[in-house]
C-alpha cells in the first residue's frame, strides 16, 4: 500500500466542459437476474442486510437494481437532464457480487456490508477503475492499487459500484466538473448538490446506491449531505486512513460516509476507520476505536447532553433565514428530547481564527504531486512531458493541458509554483489551526458542553450557476475535530437542510448517538419524488 494520502475542497466554482464516461453494462453477459421483489429506494443499509440475510435478494439482484437507476436517472433524456452523479460503472460490479452470493451459500458472511453496492467519490483509488478528480485531464489515470478505504470496503465485502463526481479536484461545493459535467440536485434538479462529494450524495440520496464515501476537507462531506437529505460525517482527523486518496491539503484531509440513516454510517465507519500505516496522522487512532459505532445509538442518547448553539451561524436575512428556523427548530427538538441546551452567543476570537486557518492553498501542489509521483506514476504520458520535469506528472503539466473546467484551471493555474514550505504566511495558518483548537476545546470545558450545534451549511442549496457561502465548514475542518451532520427538515418550498453536531477529537460515538436519538425522533429523511421506484423489470 502507498504512502500518500489526502482529501476535497477549495474555494471555487465554475462552469462544465461536459465529457460523460457513463457505461451502465452488467459484467456479464449473462441475462440479469429478476430485480427484486423488494424496491431499493429508501432502504438502508442496515435493510439490505437483512432482507439479504433471509434469502430475500441476492448481491447481484441489488446490482442489478441499481444499475437499472443508474440508467434510468443519471444520464441526460431528450425530455430531462439525468442527475449526472455518476463519472463510470464498476464492469466488475455483477461478477464481484455474484462471488460474495457464493461465499453467502457457503456460509461465509463477512459482515453487515457483505453484497451491498457502494459508490466512492472519483478521487479516491480504485485498482480497476480509473481515479480522475473530475478531470478531463486525468481521465487515463489508473492507480495501481485501492485506497486503504476501498481495500477495507472490499474486505468487509461492499461491493463497489461506480465512482462518482465532484467538484473538479474537490476544490469547491457545487460539483461541476470537465469529466463528469453539472451534477444536479435529486430534490430539485435546478439547484447544486453540493460538494466537492456531490455525486456521492446525489447518488445515494437517489437510490442509485445505498451508502457511499466522499472527502471532506471543509465541508465536502458534510454540505452535500445538508443539499441531499443524508448523514455525513468528517470523521476526527487520524481516525480514518488517506493513503490513495488525491488531496486538497494534507493537514486537513479526512474520508467519510454519506448515507441514508446515522446507524448506516455507523456500520460503514466500523469497516474504514482505525489506524493504517501508510498513512502516519492515523496513529492517533490507536486504542480510540469502539468495539462498534453501532453501540451507542439508541433513543435517549441525547438526554442529559449539553449542547452550544454556535449564533454567529444563525444568519437571519436572505435564503439563510429559513435554515436558521429549521436549525433553532432541531435545538429545540434536542431539548424536548432531554438534552440541556445552550445559546453561546457572539464568538470572535474563534470566527476569526477560523477564518484564517485555512492550509489549502498552501499545501496543494505539494500534496498533489505526492499523489501523482505514487498513484500515477508518470501516466498518463501525454500529460507527462508538457511542463519540466518531462517524466513526470505535476500540477504544471495538468495546467498546461488545459482540460480542466474553467474557474477550477484559473485557480490551478495561480497554484502553480507555489510558495515552498515552511514559510511566514504557511506558519501563520498553522499557528491559527492551534489557535482554533485551543479556542474550541476551552469553548467546550468552559460550557461544560458535550457537543455544539449549528447549520451544516448556512443556505439551503442554490440554483446552478448561484454561489453561496460555506463558512460553516470551517470550525471542524480546520481543527481537526469531527462533526455529523443530520436531516432537519425542509424549507417552504421542499429544499433539505442539515444540522451539524461538533464534538471533541474521537467524540465520534457520542456524536452518533445524539443524531441518532435526534433522527429517530423526528425522522426529516424523505427520498426525493423525482427519483421513484422503477416498474419491475420483471
Amino acid at each position: 500500500m502507498r504512502r500518500t494520502f489526502t482529501g476535497a475542497l477549495a474555494i471555487v466554482s465554475g462552469m462544465s466542459v461536459a465529457l460523460s464516461l457513463l457505461a451502465a453494462v452488467p459484467a456479464t453477459a449473462a441475462s440479469p437476474e429478476p430485480a427484486p421483489e423488494t424496491d431499493v429506494v429508501g432502504r438502508t443499509v442496515a435493510d439490505l442486510r437483512h432482507l439479504l440475510d433471509d434469502g430475500s435478494v441476492t448481491s447481484v439482484q441489488l446490482v442489478d437494481a441499481y444499475l437499472r437507476r443508474i440508467e434510468a436517472f443519471d444520464r441526460d433524456r431528450p425530455d430531462r437532464p439525468g442527475l449526472r452523479a455518476v463519472i463510470s460503472v464498476n464492469p466488475a460490479a455483477r461478477a464481484d457480487a455474484a462471488r460474495l452470493d457464493a461465499e453467502r451459500a457457503a456460509g461465509r458472511v463477512r459482515g453487515p456490508l457483505h453484497g451491498v453496492p457502494v459508490v466512492v467519490k472519483d478521487n479516491i483509488d480504485t485498482r480497476d477503475l480509473p481515479t480522475t478528480s473530475g478531470s478531463a485531464a486525468l481521465r487515463g489515470l489508473r492507480a495501481p492499487d485501492d485506497a486503504t478505504q476501498v481495500a477495507r470496503l472490499r474486505a468487509a465485502g461492499a461491493v463497489v459500484l461506480a465512482k462518482t463526481n465532484l467538484h473538479e479536484y474537490a476544490m469547491s461545493i457545487y460539483t461541476v466538473s470537465s469529466l463528469g459535467g453539472q451534477t444536479r440536485n435529486p430534490y430539485d434538479p435546478s439547484r447544486h448538490p453540493g460538494g466537492s462529494s456531490g455525486g456521492t450524495a446525489a447518488a445515494v440520496a437517489a437510490a442509485l446506491a445505498p451508502a457511499g464515501f466522499g472527502t471532506d476537507t471543509c465541508g465536502s462531506v458534510r454540505i452535500p449531505a445538508a443539499h441531499n437529505n443524508l448523514v455525513g460525517v468528517r470523521p476526527t482527523l487520524g481516525l480514518s486512513s488517506r493513503d490513495g486518496v488525491a488531496p486538497l491539503a494534507g493537514t486537513q484531509d479526512t474520508v467519510g460516509p454519506l448515507t441514508v440513516s446515522v446507524e448506516d454510517a455507523a456500520l460503514l465507519l466500523d469497516a474504514t476507520v482505525g489506524y493504517d500505516p501508510a498513512d502516519p496522522v492515523t496513529e492517533a487512532a490507536r486504542g480510540r476505536v469502539p468495539d462498534s459505532y453501532t453501540d451507542g445509538l439508541r433513543r435517549g442518547a441525547v438526554a442529559g447532553a449539553r449542547l452550544g448553539v454556535v449564533t454567529d451561524y444563525l444568519d437571519t436575512e436572505g435564503r439563510a433565514a429559513q435554515t436558521s428556523a429549521l436549525v433553532r427548530a432541531a435545538a429545540a427538538d434536542l431539548e424536548n428530547l432531554g438534552a440541556e441546551v445552550v445559546e453561546l452567543g457572539p464568538q470572535e476570537g474563534l470566527m476569526d481564527a477560523a477564518g484564517a486557518a485555512n492550509r489549502v492553498r498552501h499545501e496543494f501542489e505539494r500534496d498533489l504531486n505526492a499523489y501523482l509521483a505514487d498513484s500515477a506514476r508518470g501516466m498518463p504520458r501525454r500529460l507527462a512531458h508538457l511542463a519540466p520535469p518531462r517524466d513526470e506528472l505535476t500540477l504544471a503539466d495538468i495546467v498546461a493541458s488545459g482540460e480542466v473546467t474553467p474557474s477550477v484551471l484559473d485557480t490551478l493555474r495561480a497554484w502553480v509554483d507555489s510558495p515552498s514550505l515552511p514559510n511566514p504566511e504557511y506558519e501563520e495558518a498553522l499557528r491559527q489551526r492551534d489557535r482554533l483548537r485551543d479556542l474550541l476545546t476551552e469553548l467546550l470545558r468552559r460550557h461544560d458542553l458535550d457537543a455544539l450545534v449549528y447549520p451544516s451549511i448556512s443556505e439551503p442549496p442554490t440554483p446552478i450557476g448561484v454561489e453561496q457561502s460555506y463558512r460553516n465548514c470551517r470550525l471542524a475542518a480546520f481543527s481537526g475535530f469531527p462533526a455529523v451532520s443530520v436531516p432537519a427538515g425542509f424549507t417552504a418550498d421542499g429544499l433539505p437542510v442539515g444540522v451539524e453536531l461538533l464534538g471533541a477529537p474521537f467524540s465520534e460515538p457520542a456524536l452518533l448517538g445524539y443524531a441518532y436519538d435526534y433522527e429517530q425522533a423526528t425522522r426529516h429523511r424523505t427520498p426525493p419524488a423525482g427519483t421513484p421506484p422503477l416498474p419491475s423489470a420483471g
